[in-house]
């Protein structure tokens, strides 16, 4: 079981994506735990102010440090091992690795930023880890945190039907996916590979591995110089690029 707590400037962003699908279903059964705090409950003036503007001038607004630490300090009990992300451009860009990472952890805090950012001073000492999608900006980080509560609740056990299915995922071997085919076998002219109709598991899975293999090769080739490869995954290399 994993929960994530959300710090952000606005809660209700989250209620219909938590509502649907598998991440609901974890929601149901207990095995994915999500709460929704406001930063501005935390805010110690009663006009419940979150932002101001930065020290030296310029453009924007810049989130307080204080209602950040106010909440963190009433949320997490003292000595407890909770990871508190702050999400944010500047951050470590997530992937498959990172969010395996994330999973390993029983309670997780997701810090939402916005405007031109957060007090420098929740980076130093109030996170343990900053988090970025990719190389753009957001409006603010909680569309991020949705993508980091999907992706790491879908490792959790239980949460998939069948665990195999996350455990071959794009980027969970290091590859991409080999490609997926169902019913019916012929549609128009586009036929299944036969060999997917063979019933032979091991020319299946020869089949699937090679693909993988020449997928990655093609759209992301850069994957394949960390990937694990076996000395028959370089033949078939070999093999896809002759």
């Amino acid at each position: 079981m994993i929960r994530f707590d959300i710090l952000s400037i606005f809660p209700e962003m989250f209620a219909s994506p938590f509502d649907s699908s598998i991440i609901k279903k974890a929601l149901e059964k207990g095995l994915v735990e999500v709460h929704l705090h406001n930063i501005r409950d935390y805010a110690p003036d009663k006009h419940r102010v979150t932002d101001d503007a930065p020290y030296g001038g310029g453009g924007g607004m810049v989130m307080k440090v204080e209602p950040i630490e106010r909440a963190l300090t009433s949320l997490i009990p003292a000595g407890d091992n909770v990871l508190v992300v702050l999400l944010t451009p500047q951050g470590e860009k997530f992937n498959q690795k990172l969010a395996e990472e994330i999973a390993s952890y029983s309670r997780v805090v997701l810090i939402c930023g916005h405007y031109e950012g957060v007090d420098e001073r929740v980076r130093q000492y109030l996170v343990n880890r900053e988090v970025s999608l990719g190389d753009f900006v957001m409006t603010g980080g909680e569309l991020s945190a949705m993508v980091v509560i999907d992706t790491v609740s879908r490792l959790i056990p239980g949460v998939l039907g069948n665990y195999e299915s996350a455990s071959s995922d794009s980027f969970s071997t290091g590859l991409l996916e080999h490609p997926h085919y169902t019913r019916p076998a012929v549609y128009r002219d586009w036929k299944v590979p036969e060999v997917l109709l063979s019933g032979n598991h091991r020319e299946i899975q020869e089949w699937r591995r090679r693909e993988s293999l020449r997928r990655t090769l093609i759209r992301r080739p850069d994957l394949l110089e960390n990937a694990d490869l076996s000395e028959e995954d370089k033949k078939m290399l070999e093999e896809i690029k002759r």
